[in-house]
C-alpha cells in the first residue's frame, strides 16, 4: 500500500487583518492535508499556495480573473499542467487559493460558526477546486458538498451546509 503524501503547501499571509487569527496557518494546513487524504488526487510531489488576504485583495483577483468586481470568501486558481512529459524532478503545481479575511469573518459571525470551522471549510472547498471538483451543476455540487462534509467531519467541523445555501 502506498503511503499518503500530502501536497507541499505554502501559506502566505499578505494582509495584516489575519494577525487576529494566530492559528490561521495551522488551520489551513490541517484542512488541506485532510482534504488531500480523502480525494483520489495524486498529491505526492505536488505543491500549492494559499494566500490569506483581505477583501480588497480578493476583490481585485475576482475582478481580474472572473470579471466580478466584488469580494468573495475564497477563490481557487487551478494550475495549468504542462503538455507532454515534465522532468522527473519537477513538482506538480496544483494551483493557488485566496481567502478573504473580512468576508470569512462576517460569514462566520452571521452564521454563528466558529471562525476556525469556516476557515477550514473554505480551505477544503478551495483545495477541491484545485483537484477538479466543481459546483456549477447540481450533481457536481452534491458530490463536492458531500465530500466536503466527510473531510470536515474528520476535522471535527459540523456540516457547513446544514442550514445554508452553497459556498460561492
Amino acid at each position: 500500500m502506498t503511503r499518503f503524501i500530502p501536497p507541499a503547501t505554502e501559506v502566505l499571509i499578505v494582509a495584516d487583518c489575519w494577525q487576529a487569527e494566530a492559528e490561521a496557518e495551522a488551520i489551513v494546513l490541517r484542512a488541506i492535508e485532510a482534504a488531500a487524504a480523502m480525494t483520489d488526487a495524486d498529491t505526492a510531489d505536488a505543491e500549492l499556495a494559499v494566500m490569506l488576504t483581505d477583501d480588497a485583495g480578493v476583490q481585485t483577483l475576482n475582478a481580474n480573473w472572473r470579471g466580478i468586481d466584488k469580494p468573495t470568501n475564497v477563490l481557487s486558481f487551478p494550475a495549468l499542467q504542462p503538455e507532454g512529459d515534465a522532468p522527473d524532478d519537477a513538482p506538480k503545481m496544483l494551483g493557488d487559493i485566496a481567502i478573504a479575511y473580512q468576508t470569512t469573518r462576517r460569514e462566520a459571525d452571521d452564521e454563528g460558526k466558529p471562525f476556525d470551522h469556516h476557515l477550514s471549510h473554505l480551505a477544503v472547498h478551495g483545495f477541491l477546486h484545485l483537484v477538479g471538483y466543481d459546483h456549477e451543476k447540481d450533481a457536481e455540487a452534491e458530490a463536492m458538498e458531500s465530500l466536503e462534509r466527510e473531510i470536515l467531519a474528520q476535522l471535527g467541523v459540523p456540516d457547513p451546509y446544514a442550514d445554508q445555501d452553497r459556498v460561492n
